[in-house]
């Protein structure tokens, strides 16, 4: 169990297994099993330490992944959406054991849809398709070193379709994959695409009894392997029922066709709702370390759609008639690590003392308006957040990313007079939870709308605790820096803050906000997970 508080806060908390709560679907959500491995503040991690890892690689809001190797190194991108500092990189040696490298898109263009990081004579391209008010797009951005600096956005002018993936044919020709079995050419430079999209594949087809978000043929990735190329497609829709979302595979001679599909397609599916991993697809095949075969998916985690779509990483074996199936079952239990590896560090510390810049790598504005980084200001170990409009979604509130499924944040935060301030769950503009104050009243937010002010005995600063256990949010607060806590008197269960209750493929992040016409400053942010 992490201990995120010096003055020992956490020395009640759960231990072991923890609770289980109620999610969406009304059954009990599985409690943690004892093998998870803990890294950086208690985070888990998928390296067991024994020669084994257990899914997931990347634990929380980590859907489409898009990974690259890149001689002994692995870079991974995912679908970053509304958030900005946008499309952050990892990096591996292992396929294992992943750390942050640095954000890519910074001028916000709308909601960031299954990107595609790839590298053309010793230039890193990313492909991503955006969705914005009135201009549904792709995009590319480049870089001659995968740290940076990336390149403004360039339009693409690709309405209508998402998930590009990109591929080289036999003739040095780019081509980019569209969703629905379309493709389009590429100009040399893959900065414009030349002509117009044409239809390659007719994807394949599930049983009419199978259940089904929708058909939405999307996500292809296209590699090549000996004399074919092999196209690995996502259908069955992203969400809904579990058993929908699935991997298709077919392969051909030519990009133009004509397509063979898979004998056994799907070769990735859930297939029963008591799955560990639920609406398992969107794959892309990837050599490992020694030279086997291994395949990046994402899934919805049993229980816990709050947590958004998680990476999976599962071995593929090819077979003595040309194709490939992908191993690990539901992914519930430890599997062997690819060969050859080098492991590193994984993840990346949550907790903030403000000394350093963390805006991109961890925290992120919520479809920020243009200029909206100027609220931020950092000096001196505090953090100054400049507050915007009368409540957490008038103004862009600081959000991030993190995987555990049961957590505590806990703040210093000092608000300025007609300033609102505080520490929150944030899935949209209209769905979100948390609490607040003002130097009079504490401020409950709830399902998206304000549901109370009790009084505030603090006043102006206090220091602020969100728990979140398994969906049951509790908070806490202190007036005097963390020596004596209260409980505050109302909770909140959570479990219905997800895609299939809102929409929006997104996860319920916690971060912070602030609201009014002052300013709120806040110090030592600290995350922990708990067991």
């Amino acid at each position: 169990m992490a201990k995120i508080n010096r003055r020992g806060a956490l020395g009640s908390l759960l231990t072991g297994a923890g609770l289980a709560a109620l999610p969406a679907g009304g059954e009990a959500a599985p409690a943690a099993p004892k093998t998870w491995a803990r890294g950086i503040e208690g985070q888990r991690k998928a390296d067991l330490g024994d020669g084994t890892f257990l899914n997931p690689i990347l634990a929380g809001d980590h859907p489409d992944p898009s990974i690259l190797k890149d001689g002994a190194d692995y870079y991974m991108t995912h679908s970053s959406f509304d958030a900005y500092p946008g499309l952050l990189i990892w990096h591996s040696r292992d396929l294992v054991n992943w750390t942050p490298v640095t954000t890519t898109l910074k001028t916000n263009v709308g909601s960031i849809w299954a990107p595609e990081l790839c590298k053309h004579d010793g230039r890193y391209y990313i492909y991503l398709p955006a969705k914005a008010p009135n201009n549904n797009t792709s995009y590319v951005i480049w870089a001659d070193k995968i740290e940076g600096p990336w390149s403004e956005p360039i339009d693409l002018k690709l309405p209508r379709y998402i998930d590009p993936g990109h591929i080289v044919d036999e003739h040095g020709q780019r081509w980019l994959f569209l969703s629905g079995g379309d493709r389009i050419q590429l100009a040399p430079d893959g900065l414009s695409t030349v002509g117009a999209p044409e239809h390659v594949y007719d994807p394949w087809r599930y049983p009419d009894d199978w259940d089904v978000e929708g058909f939405s043929p999307e996500g292809p990735k296209v590699m090549r392997r000996g004399d074919y190329y092999y196209l690995v497609t996502a259908v069955g829709g992203t969400a809904g029922p579990p058993t929908g979302h699935m991997v298709i595979v077919a392969r051909a001679k030519s990009l133009a066709g004509p397509w063979e599909n898979h004998p056994r397609n799907p070769v990735v599916r859930t297939v029963d709702n008591a799955e560990k991993w639920w609406s398992r697809g969107h794959a892309t095949l990837v050599e490992g370390p020694s030279g086997d075969w291994w395949t990046v998916y994402h899934g919805y985690e049993n229980g816990f759609y709050t947590l958004g779509r998680q990476t999976l990483l599962a071995p593929v074996t090819w077979t003595a008639d040309g194709w490939f199936e992908v191993g690990g079952g539901d992914l519930s239990k430890p599997i062997p690590k690819p060969k050859g590896g080098k492991p590193g560090p994984h993840g990346k510390a949550l907790s903030d003392d403000f000394s350093t810049d963390k805006y991109g790598v961890q925290w992120a504005f919520f479809d920020p308006k243009p200029g909206e980084q100027g609220r931020i200001q950092r000096e001196n170990g505090v953090l100054t957040l400049k507050g915007a409009g009368e409540a957490p979604s008038s103004g862009a509130p600081l959000i991030f990313v993190n995987g555990d499924q049961a957590y505590e944040i806990e703040c210093d935060i000092e608000v300025d007079p007609d300033t609102r301030a505080g520490l929150i769950l944030f899935y949209d503009r209209q769905l979100y939870c948390g609490l607040g104050f003002d130097e009079k009243a504490f401020v409950t937010h709830q399902y998206g709308i304000e549901r109370g002010r009790p009084a505030n005995p603090h006043g102006a600063r206090m220091r602020m605790r969100l728990r979140n256990t398994r969906h049951i949010v509790s908070f806490h607060t202190s007036g005097d820096g963390g020596r004596t806590w209260k409980r505050f008197d109302r909770g909140m269960e959570v479990s219905g803050y997800h895609h299939n209750v809102r929409g929006g493929f997104l996860m319920l992040k916690p971060g912070l906000y602030a609201a009014g016409k002052g300013s709120a400053r806040f110090r030592d942010f600290r995350y922990g997970a708990l067991g």
